[in-house]
């Protein structure tokens, strides 16, 4: 299992030069992107934690073991607050969650202290850190000290044994949830069970495990494997088997998995909560744990939202709204859309936007809004064809 070559302290990490950030991709030396759950911030790059589905595989650092500084902590949440697609109190933000683990030990500082500098402006956003990494009550202290942000910790827990795909110890992530929950006061705490990869990490005792964990998080959400094909080269140079037989654009989380974990999840006689705080969807989880809800607009879309708590499906139909469609197609197009801008009662539907602006209007909107090029099925909602209808995995 990895051990961290580094002892906790609390110097500053040592900031990349000029030249050493001109020669990294655009999508590393830009320290902003947008992502569904959240406008992410990611000025310290670089883990030795070796995951081998790790999204870093993505962005061609996967090599770069020791956590470096693009940027000050001051500079980049300057960056953050300033960037055209943040909005005060209404964009939620996710801090160090593409690059590096936010509670490695020469990265908590940075995480505390950026942490602090948005809570400093009496920000009201969600903030979500995500770890598999070690979290002591020492940390929940400094945690629950943050009295403006909506923080949220989410705890990536695989179970998987394969040292080779995950080297990291899982008891790790969850000696951390039981940390977590113990201390929560102002924050809240989130399992994220990801990924699930059958026949890897989902048999009878792993999903009694994933039950147990969940005991000790205000929410749970499951998730399946992101296998793009940088990440199946790596399995092929590692001679790992490959869990799928081809890649795929969105995470592969197979019916039958699904079927399965709803199925141990499953509380008989209870209305109210019939699989518990269970939820497919990470923005779901979040909101829920805060008692709001969710921000992406998930209610759109009801065979997502069959296993939410009914005081939850309360929440998000309580705040669901369809935007007017006026006020969309004048937005949409000044962010570069083409063709026609629809509303339907699931979702906007646009043509010629990327991701970001779409996340731009999905997280204003609290609307779902989708790219037409690449539709979202029925039940299949932001998942890959693998493993639904018959389809091979």
């Amino acid at each position: 299992m990895t051990q961290i070559p580094f002892a906790p302290h609390r110097r500053a990490l040592p900031l990349l030069t000029p030249g050493q950030v001109a020669e990294l991709r655009t999508d590393l030396a830009d320290v902003i992107e947008y992502r569904k759950s959240g406008l992410s911030l990611n000025h310290v790059i670089g883990c030795p934690l070796e995951c081998g589905y790790c999204v870093r595989h993505l962005y061609g650092n996967f090599g770069m073991k020791t956590p470096r500084l693009v940027m000050g902590d001051e500079e980049a949440v300057a960056a953050l607050t300033g960037h055209p697609y943040f909005r005060p109190h209404v964009t939620p933000v996710q801090l160090f969650n593409k690059a590096t683990d936010p509670f490695l030990p020469v990265v908590k500082p940075h995480t505390f202290n950026t942490l602090r500098l948005l809570d400093e402006q009496c920000l009201t956003n969600h903030v979500l850190v995500i770890t598999r990494w070690r979290v002591e009550p020492e940390d929940c202290a400094v945690l629950n000290s943050f009295t403006n942000i909506k923080l949220t910790v989410l705890v990536t827990h695989s179970g998987i044994t394969e040292s080779r795909i995950e080297p990291v110890d899982s008891r790790i992530a969850a000696a951390s949830l039981r940390t977590l929950h113990d201390h929560a006061m102002r924050y809240r705490v989130v399992l994220y069970w990801r990924p699930i990869v059958p026949g890897l990490n989902d048999s009878s005792a792993d999903l009694d495990r994933a039950v147990e964990l969940s005991r000790y998080a205000h929410a749970t959400v499951f998730t399946g494997l992101f296998y793009r094909d940088e990440i199946a080269a790596y399995y092929r140079e590692q001679g790992l088997p490959e869990p799928y037989e081809g890649t795929a654009r969105r995470k592969i989380m197979p019916e039958e998995a699904e079927r399965r974990i709803l199925r141990r999840f499953r509380r008989p006689g209870e209305s109210d909560e019939p699989w518990g705080p269970l939820f497919r969807k990470t923005s779901c989880a979040v909101a829920y744990a805060h008692g709001l809800p969710d921000y992406n607009g998930h209610y759109g879309i009801p065979e997502l939202c069959d296993i939410c708590p009914v005081k939850q499906l309360k929440r998000c139909a309580g705040a669901f709204a369809k935007p007017d469609a006026a006020e969309v197609e004048k937005r949409a197009r000044s962010l570069g859309a083409v063709g026609p801008v629809e509303i339907s009662d699931r979702a906007i539907i646009v043509e010629g936007l990327p991701e970001h602006p779409r996340y731009f209007l999905q997280h204003g909107y609290g609307y779902q809004v989708h790219a037409r090029e690449h539709p979202h099925h029925h039940r299949r909602h932001g998942r890959a064809e693998a493993g639904w209808e018959g389809r091979p995995v």
